[in-house]
């Protein structure tokens, strides 16, 4: 992968949209209203602690955005200051359960922007689509916010690199939501790994089953009153509205989503590349496509990836529509060694010898809030982040490789020095980027 020139320097320019349901003032008119323009102090420092304790927060997304408000009621000194949604009914329905919570109303917008423009708020959590999460990623770093944003934390490879710049080059504290970093069940389970209780690790399985049904075919129709669509898609180019698209079927679409490979297959992925060690694979190959059903999904709802590391290989098998997993869960990863292996679940691990006898296991369940307590922590206390955006972006990489392997039919060789891809051809390099809208798209450099 080619990178430009400026890399390490990173903003974003916003388009004019409809106003918010908040009241704070417009922004500038003009497609020359750059973010990094919006800095307003005094933002935290990375190692510094806050002027007090209490930590503000606003929330982009209030579908899975529902789980960041509930983390963060359950800080101590945490105020969800701003809830932000494009969806009316979310807004009312989501700001109502945090006043009478805190005590406190939150400011409510339809406009992410006018987050930014609060200089008293420390941080913003971003769960909306996928397409958003690099560029309002940028412009939170470049005005000052720290921030939390869901997986994949990238709709493509290109900006995987770029949102990593962005938390550099503001020096902005960027945790991602794969919250399986933060539980001690699979905290232990990784110390087993890293200690060599099963010999060195030749073969990794992971895997994710759902029974989803079909999407359907969409059909043009006018936008619901309580939609704004044009934020909605934000920085993605225009496409007109569809009634199987919003809430969750752009999942399956490439222009705003990964499929499930970046929606569960991250998860997953993580661990892998956890327990190995391991930055970036040297080969990717995938197959896979869209078996079960006739309708507008384009990303396969079967699909296997291939990742070569040198002294050991991993897969990742999705079954989107089969629920019946291994281990007779949705779930989980297999790691192989010399002396046995480990099967690590959402519910708890267990380790078996070279005769599969269980020689140890541990206990363990679903638990968010410790993850929003460690992104709290590190703003307030300098706590050492479970979920780093660096760490976090290489195993998203191995979401954007498997979904160009797939699209291009390429057996991809990968540097393992930084994950980019040798020898790429003009097929492949159109899958490394995307387009943005006018006015939206991330700036590097200047």
């Amino acid at each position: 992968m080619t990178r430009d020139p400026g890399w390490g320097n990173v903003r974003a320019v916003p388009m004019n949209v409809s106003p918010p349901l908040s009241t704070r003032r417009r922004f500038l008119r003009g497609g020359a209203l750059v973010a990094s323009a919006w800095v307003a102090a005094p933002a935290l420092l990375l190692g510094q602690a806050p002027p007090s304790r209490r930590v503000r927060v606003g929330v982009m997304g209030l579908r899975r955005g529902k789980a960041h408000v509930a983390g963060y009621l359950a800080q101590p000194g945490v105020e969800v200051a701003w809830l932000c949604d494009v969806d009316r009914r979310s807004l009312e329905e989501v700001a109502g359960g945090v006043e009478k919570k805190q005590g406190r109303a939150p400011r409510i917008t339809r406009d992410f922007r006018h987050l930014l423009d609060d200089p008293e708020l420390d941080a913003v959590s971003i769960a909306a689509p996928n397409h958003w999460h690099t560029p309002a990623t940028l412009m939170a770093c470049a005005a000052g916010k720290h921030v939390y944003v869901e997986k994949p934390g990238s709709h493509n490879l290109q900006e995987a690199g770029w949102i990593v710049a962005a938390a550099r080059e503001h020096r902005r504290l960027v945790q991602m939501g794969n919250q399986r970093r933060s539980w001690p069940h699979v905290r232990e389970a990784m110390d087993r790994l890293h200690s060599g209780a099963i010999g060195p690790l030749r073969f990794v399985r992971s895997w994710y089953a759902a029974s989803r049904g079909s999407i359907g075919r969409g059909r043009p129709s006018p936008v619901p009153e309580w939609l704004d669509y044009d934020l909605w898609q934000g920085p993605a180019p225009d496409r007109a509205y569809r009634d199987n698209v919003v809430h969750y079927d752009w999942h399956w679409r490439w222009h705003w989503g990964g499929g499930e490979l970046a929606n569960n297959g991250i998860h997953a992925l993580d661990l892998v590349r956890w327990g190995l060690r391991a930055d970036h694979p040297a080969t990717v190959s995938c197959t896979g496509g869209r078996f079960h059903f006739d309708d507008d999904q384009e990303t396969p709802d079967t699909q296997v990836v291939t990742y070569g590391f040198g002294g050991a290989v991993a897969v990742w098998e999705g079954h989107s529509c089969e629920p019946q997993g291994l281990e007779g869960v949705g779930f989980g990863v297999t790691f192989q060694g010399e002396n046995g292996s480990l099967v690590l679940l959402d519910r708890g691990w267990r380790q078996t010898d070279a005769k599969n006898k269980t020689v140890a296991e541990g206990a363990g369940q679903w638990d968010d809030t410790r993850h929003f307590a460690n992104f709290i922590g590190a703003i307030r206390n300098g706590e050492t982040l479970t979920s780093e955006i660096d760490e976090a972006q290489k195993s998203t990489r191995l979401c954007h490789l498997g979904n160009i392997a797939w699209r291009s039919g390429s057996l991809l060789a990968v540097d393992p020095s930084d994950g980019s891809i040798r020898d790429a051809d003009e097929r492949i390099r159109g899958l490394i980027g995307r387009e943005y809208r006018p006015g939206w798209q991330p700036r590097v450099g200047g």
